[in-house]
């Protein structure tokens, strides 16, 4: 755990001040407000946040997660085990944005969709985002499914992300969320299921914030955990860098909300980190 923190602690540093010259940058991007958005990531930590990309913008995001800390030298504190998520995001309008994304763990491709609905301003309190996700798991196989049609490899995501804006500093979101499956295990987890997430992020210096969320699934059993997530944004010139640690090691939205099988309280956690490159 040591290494781990002393390997955190480092990578942050090296990250934070390595390109003075274009922190300049960060400032100068396009925005989609009149004034600064809730949150400065397109995610808080795993979850979406209400922050979305401008007209003809493009991100690049790679999103990598360790595997289980506890396992020790074992593992190297999980440095050996790793799910590794590539993507792409494009503004359509100020209003609108698609992504495609593919995770390694269950060779899961995302499909999602990013739409403003209300905008916090003087008459209104708070920002609302619609966001819609189609998941294809492809790494199941006929020959434990013998009967597997494509339809069964779908999932679906719909959420409403509310935030508010209290402060230059403060930021809290309500993420009501509904997920369904066309493939699950009855004796595990049910099809439909309803999860109410929290998040926040707190600024404590000029480029970084402190962030985190946590959803309760109402429809779950208990072999899944509720995803707890706590992380830091890091913002460098064209970056904006997330270090986390999580109690889910999957970064796909549908993997991440309702797959989650760490225990925070016996140390199983995942480090990891979003990346996010602008063009």
């Amino acid at each position: 755990m040591t290494k781990t923190l002393l390997f955190l602690s480092m990578f942050s540093s090296i990250l934070a001040f390595s390109q003075e010259d274009l922190l300049k940058d960060i400032d100068t991007l396009k925005t989609t407000e009149n004034s600064p958005p809730a949150f400065k990531a397109l995610q808080i930590v795993t979850g979406q946040s209400t922050k979305l990309t401008a007209k003809k913008e493009w991100y690049i995001v790679v999103a990598h997660r360790f595997g289980d800390i506890s396992t020790g030298f074992k593992n190297f504190f999980g440095l050996d085990d790793a799910s590794t998520k590539l993507g792409v995001i494009y503004g359509v309008t100020d209003g609108l944005s698609l992504s495609l994304s593919r995770e390694t763990n269950m060779k899961t491709f995302e499909f999602g969709a990013k739409y403003k609905l209300l905008k916090q301003n003087e008459n209104f309190p708070v920002e609302v985002v619609g966001y819609n996700v189609m998941a294809a798991n492809t790494d199941l196989d006929k020959d434990n499914y013998p009967h597997l049609q494509f339809g069964d490899r779908l999932s679906y995501l719909t959420q409403a992300l509310i935030s508010r804006r209290f402060s230059d500093d403060f930021s809290l979101q309500l993420s009501p969320s509904y997920v369904h499956k066309n493939l699950y295990d009855q004796n595990i987890e049910n099809n439909n299921q309803f999860l109410a997430g929290l998040g926040g992020r707190y600024k404590i210096s000029k480029r970084i914030s402190i962030n985190a969320e946590y959803f309760v699934n109402f429809d779950n059993h208990s072999f899944y955990k509720n995803p707890l997530s706590l992380g830091m944004d890091i913002e460098t010139g064209g970056h904006v860098f997330q270090l986390l640690f999580s109690n889910s090691q999957l970064n796909s939205d549908i993997g991440y909300l309702t797959n989650a099988t760490g225990k925070w309280e016996k140390g199983q956690i995942f480090f990891g980190f979003n990346l996010y490159r602008v063009f």
